[in-house]
This record gives structure tokens, C-alpha cells and sequence, in this order.
């Protein structure tokens, strides 16, 4: 699908448009399969991840709101994939494989031009974070072959971030306004744990829920805060969010087994993910403090329909908009999607109900003008217009509504004063207006 003047689509129902939530599926390349979802621009407007192509190799891909799929430059025409993009989408980085197989970080530019970025003396390296400065991290092999975080930028090239006292560890994410660096260490009993880096304070662990690993996989702009996954007492991976003041905290499951954060907004306090439900399938979650861990199929159902998303993979800075993978009900494959979570200005889903309201635009009437009306609960929706006398004049067909914002045309009327009116089962809104031909 060509999502093109994406701010402007509208969600069409059966009594009008609805204005708010969208998913968008963000196709394959041409003759290929799947396709995955990874991270987004702040604006919305560039996506990155990987695809499938004819041959079934993975590439990576970046998609933008002309409506676009580019397969990046690849390294020697073999497998590659995006990992992460820079506030603007103009700089992308992520692995591609040389000429003898070898995973290098790279990174591509604006005009998707490739440039290795180098290792720590090793044959391997993977870029997975970008920072608005340009510094760069990810894991890199090391000359006696195991793998080591990186922090890397143009002047200094590759630093070594070390291990946790074990033989190796892998940097996932990156804060945006600091170089807090997060991802996950082996300790000295070579257990895989979550770290956080500073240049200041070096490594530190972050700890477990109960078991023995954990990993962290996003970090806030301050660095301040830290999602990413631990085992609990029973061995069992669970979604985590860690504070200074408040340490680690669960986050919980969608009813099922495991869970896992993978990106948060840039003031934490948003999270999103994968989780189990009950029957072990995964979902993709959104998690806030007010709300908990909520089903993104289920919060959005008007927006996913017969669709499902299965994970959550990036988040834009403010929350707005969500990346990831899921089954496209329309092709019947795996496919990445963009999930606008508040289009139009609506409110997100913990905060304040909208009220009931109803209006005509533009007042006077004096050619085409149109119905306006916000629902605060779904309802079965009666509108219908009287006259001066009362006299209902036009009845428009009931129609079951979602909670939002509708708009659609008002029926062409001869001059005079009429009264518009919106009756729910459990309240009634009204407006005058004039049309004047």
C-alpha cells in the first residue's frame, strides 16, 4: 500500500470518517516475503528494517512517505538489515555481509550510500544505535574472537566498552540527548546481564527480576531510564523498566508466559514490546504507568481489524508512532507495519475521555458543509435534522460507531434554520445553523 500524504488518509466507516488511529502496512520488495519493521523517524516519515527479496534474502530497507521501498546498498550483494535511523532519517545504520560472508556495521547515508565502520580486531561487527551526534554503537569481535560492545564516532573511531567481568557483551541502544549506552554483558559466572554505560561511570548492572539474565534493549533520551527483558524466579523472561530511584520493575504479560520491551518513548514513559497471551501466541504491547500493559490489537482493534500485530520493534520519541511486524490479513503474510497511534490531535488512549460534541462546518451554510462529531464511548449513533417546527427533515441510517472523531457531508438543504440532532442511548447533542443558498 502507498501511504503517500500519509497525514491527510482518513479512515473511512460506515457513516462517516473516522479521524484518529491508522495502520499502515508497509509492503515487501517485489517478489519477496516477509518484511520487518524496526525503527522511526520522529517525524513518522522514514521507517527502516528489513525485507525479503525474490531470492529470499534478507535486505535491508527503508520505506518513506512518497510511498517507497528501497532496498539499501548492500555490501557485496548479500544478506544486510537497517537497525536503527537518526532523528531526521537521514543516516541509517545496521550489518551487511562482505564478499565472504562476514557481518560488518555499516552505516548509509542520505543518498544510501555504504560505509563499513570498522571492528575491534575481529572478523564481525554490528551496528545497532545512532545518536543525534553521529556516534554510533553495537558489537564488535574482538582479535581473540568474542564479542564486544562499541561506542564509535568520526574523530575517535571504535572504542571498546568491555564486559561485565565475562567474555562478552553487545550494546542495543544509545540515549539521545547523553552517551548513555545500554544493551547486555556477561558477568564472571558467564551470565548474560543488563548493563548500563556512561563515560563517567563506566558499566554498571543493572541486575534480574529473580533469575540469573537479563538484557536491556532501549534507552530514554536522558538515559535515565532503561527497558529491556529479565528472568524472574521461575527462569521466565519478563518485559522490565528500570529506574535509578525505582530499580528494576516487571511489567507483566498479556496473560501468558514471557514478555520483552524493545522501545520506549523519549521521556520513558511510554514502553512497547512483545508478550504472551494466555494461549502462547505473542502480541504486540504498549505499557504506561496508568494503564499497564495493554494489547495493541485490542487498544487499536478499529485501526487493526482482522489483522495482528505481533511485535512492537520501535517507537517515535513522542509515542506517537509505532513500528513492528505482524500477519497483513489483506496478503496473509508477515509484513511490517506503522501504527499511528494519534492522528489528528486526538488524545491517547490513558488520557482523558473525549467529550460528546457535534457541530457543523463550515456556519453559515452556504454550499457543501459538513457533520462533526466526537463520541467518548462506542455507541449506536442516530443523527437526524429538524426544522423550525420540529419537523424531522432528514433522518440519516443508524450506524454502530468506535469511540473518536467522525466528520462527514450534511445533506443539501433549501435556506432556513434548522437543528441538528445526535442521540446515543446515553446522551443527546444538538446544534443550530442557518444554510443560506
Amino acid at each position: 500500500m502507498r501511504w503517500a500524504g500519509w497525514f491527510g488518509i482518513l479512515l473511512q466507516s460506515c457513516c462517516g470518517i473516522l479521524l484518529g488511529q491508522q495502520l499502515l502496512w508497509l509492503g515487501r520488495l517485489p517478489g519477496g516475503g516477509s518484511s520487518e519493521a524496526v525503527a522511526v523517524s520522529d517525524s513518522g516519515t522514514v521507517v527502516v528494517g528489513r525485507a525479503e527479496n525474490a531470492l529470499y534474502v534478507w535486505r535491508a530497507v527503508r520505506w518513506t512517505a512518497a510511498g517507497t521501498i528501497d532496498a539499501l546498498s548492500p555490501l557485496s550483494g548479500g544478506a544486510s538489515k537497517a537497525m536503527a535511523l537518526s532523528p531526521d532519517g537521514s543516516v541509517i545504520v545496521g550489518a551487511a555481509q562482505d564478499s565472504i560472508g562476514r557481518w560488518r556495521a555499516v552505516r548509509w547515508d542520505r543518498d544510501g550510500r555504504i560505509e563499513e565502520i570498522g571492528t575491534l580486531g575481529g572478523p564481525a561487527s554490528e551496528a545497532t544505535g545512532i545518536a543525534p551526534s553521529g556516534s554510533i554503537i553495537g558489537w564488535a569481535a574482538t582479535a581473540s574472537l568474542t564479542r564486544h560492545a562499541f561506542l564509535w564516532n568520526p574523530s575517535t573511531g571504535m572504542r571498546d566498552l568491555g564486559t561485565l567481568g565475562g567474555a562478552e557483551s553487545t550494546a542495543l541502544a544509545i540515549a539521545r540527548d547523553s552517551l548513555v549506552v545500554v544493551g547486555w554483558a556477561e558477568n564472571a559466572d558467564r551470565q548474560a546481564r543488563a548493563f548500563r554505560w556512561s563515560p563517567s561511570a563506566g558499566m554498571q548492572d543493572l541486575g534480574t527480576l529473580g533469575g540469573a539474565r537479563s538484557e536491556a534493549y532501549a534507552v530514554s533520551a536522558d538515559g535515565s531510564v532503561v527497558v529491556g527483558r529479565a528472568e524472574n524466579s521461575d527462569r521466565l523472561w519478563r518485559a522490565f523498566r528500570w529506574s535509578a530511584h525505582t530499580g528494576m520493575q516487571e511489567l507483566g504479560t498479556l496473560g501468558g508466559r514471557e514478555s520483552g520491551a524493545l522501545a520506549l518513548s523519549a521521556d520513558g514513559s511510554i514502553v512497547v514490546g512483545w508478550a504472551m497471551t494466555p494461549s502462547g501466541d505473542w502480541r504486540a504491547f504498549r505499557w504506561h504507568a496508568q494503564t499497564g500493559m495493554q494489547d495493541l490489537n485490542l487498544l487499536y482493534a478499529r485501526a487493526v481489524g482482522r489483522s495482528l500485530l505481533y511485535v512492537a520493534r520501535g517507537i517515535s520519541p513522542d509515542g506517537r508512532y509505532i513500528v513492528g511486524y505482524g500477519i497483513n490479513a489483506a496478503t496473509g503474510r508477515q509484513e511490517a507495519y506503522l501504527l499511528d497511534t494519534h492522528a489528528e490531535g486526538t488524545d491517547l488512549a490513558f488520557d482523558t475521555p473525549l467529550p460528546l460534541s457535534l457541530s457543523v462546518e463550515p456556519h453559515p451554510v452556504f454550499d457543501q458543509a459538513f457533520v462533526r462529531y466526537t463520541l467518548p464511548a462506542p455507541a449506536l449513533v442516530r443523527l437526524f435534522i429538524t426544522d423550525l417546527l420540529g419537523r424531522t427533515t432528514v433522518a440519516l441510517p443508524d450506524c454502530w460507531h468506535a469511540e473518536g472523531t467522525y466528520r462527514q457531508p450534511l445533506p443539501q438543504l433549501p435556506s432556513g434554520l434548522y437543528t441538528l440532532v445526535l442521540h446515543t442511548e446515553a446522551s443527546t447533542a444538538t446544534v443550530r445553523f442557518v444554510v443560506l443558498r
